[in-house]
């Protein structure tokens, strides 16, 4: 197993992440205990030493059943991370009793890295807002101990990224963001890593397969790959284009089966990081994948001049955009109930102003009626 240095520690190059651990029957709320154990068994064996939960994750229970199974392993052999919940906004006020709850969940006496969770634009100006408190609580209980390494982990886009580092940056120790080589370009992804590295912060990788989408690729781009390196699987593509971008210390794969967790250990049993043209390879054909189910939105912005409902248009096709990539994932939701009703895509009258100026005519009024009818930001606003 690849080790990366990081204050004087030896983190394990991949992280198990434990938000898709194995279950039964398909209950998301009921793990599989049994199966969970012999895994984090075999991954502490192929020398994985990271372990990353989260206070809502499996319904509740996945920090309560990651506990006993990393219970019989000494607590000096693995680093244990856990989350602020913040992504629900009812618990902007609940510091102290969450966080001693997680320690009794976790069963220890601290936590090895801890982060604010999610910081995204649904909750961005709470995080910030002194009221709460939340940055000083955490900072205290990095003094006490109770907190080795303090970092945040984002979903928001760069603007928001960027606010988060402007506001708390100097305290925050490491950055988990969601990266992969489809989300290079289509989630900002190369400037979300420009930006930590000139902040000197190390990255963290959460959905390195992007829930699974790049698992597995059609023929004609796993020939492509296949002819470059022959040996390599196509999750191994996924994996060593993030060994290749500069930062990088731990890549978290969320492994549902024993099969998963021994393919992934073999791929970073070495470091070998993709050429030039390679990296060009793969991002050529993720942009290509993105052609597929994205509208061309270029944001020129000539179509925010001439809607009458004042909509900011280019933000709301990004998010239809992933949105429709994810397949009805959270990202779009959770971002837009931050949103007045009077700007959501529902706003729209469908007066087509907007698909006059829109150099790539775009179908924009489809589109927007479209998202509304599948968008359920209420469920966020009282998640």
């Amino acid at each position: 197993m690849i080790a990366q240095d990081f204050k004087g520690l030896k983190l394990s190059a991949l992280g198990m992440g434990a938000m898709r651990l194995p279950v039964v029957d398909g209950n998301d709320g009921q793990i599989d205990e049994k199966m969970t154990r012999s895994m984090v068994r075999y991954a502490m064996e192929h020398g994985v030493n990271y372990y990353d939960t989260g206070w809502d994750y499996h319904g509740g229970h996945s920090e309560v059943v990651l506990a006993r199974c990393l219970k019989e392993f000494p607590r000096e052999s693995y680093y244990l991370a856990d989350k602020y919940p913040g992504y629900n906004l009812a618990n902007m006020d609940k510091t102290e009793e969450i966080f001693a709850a997680q320690l009794e969940r976790c069963q220890v006496d601290y936590f090895d890295f801890y982060l604010f969770h999610n910081v995204c634009e649904l909750n961005i100006e709470q995080y910030l807002d002194p009221k709460f408190g939340i940055l000083d609580f955490l900072l205290r209980k990095k003094a006490e101990g109770r907190i080795r390494h303090l970092g945040f982990s984002a979903h928001g886009r760069y603007d928001v990224l960027k606010r988060f580092l402007d506001a708390y940056g100097s305290e925050m120790e490491f950055c988990q963001i969601q990266l992969n080589y489809m989300d290079w370009h289509f989630q900002q992804g190369k400037e979300k890593v420009e930006l930590l590295n000139s902040r000197n912060i190390p990255i963290w990788v959460m959905e390195p397969l992007r829930g699974g989408t790049l698992a597995s690729l059609t023929p004609k781009n796993e020939t492509k790959l296949k002819a470059l390196r022959p040996d390599e699987t196509v999750p191994g593509w996924a994996f060593r284009y993030l060994q290749s971008i500069p930062g990088v210390k731990v890549v978290l794969s969320g492994m549902s089966n024993q099969k998963q967790l021994e393919e992934n250990i073999r791929t970073f049993e070495t470091a070998c990081p993709l050429s030039e043209k390679e990296c060009e390879t793969l991002v050529g054909i993720a942009d290509e994948m993105v052609k597929e189910i994205a509208l061309p939105c270029t944001a020129c912005r000539y179509c925010t001049s001439h809607c009458p409902q004042g909509l900011d248009i280019p933000t709301l096709l990004e998010f239809y955009n992933e949105d429709c990539s994810t397949k009805g994932g959270f990202i779009a939701p959770m971002a837009l109930s931050s949103f007045p009703d009077d700007k959501l895509p529902g706003a729209c009258i469908g007066c087509r102003s907007c698909e006059a100026v829109c150099p790539q005519q775009i179908k924009i009024s489809n589109a927007l009626h479209e998202f509304a009818g599948k968008l359920d930001v209420e469920a966020w606003r009282l998640h």
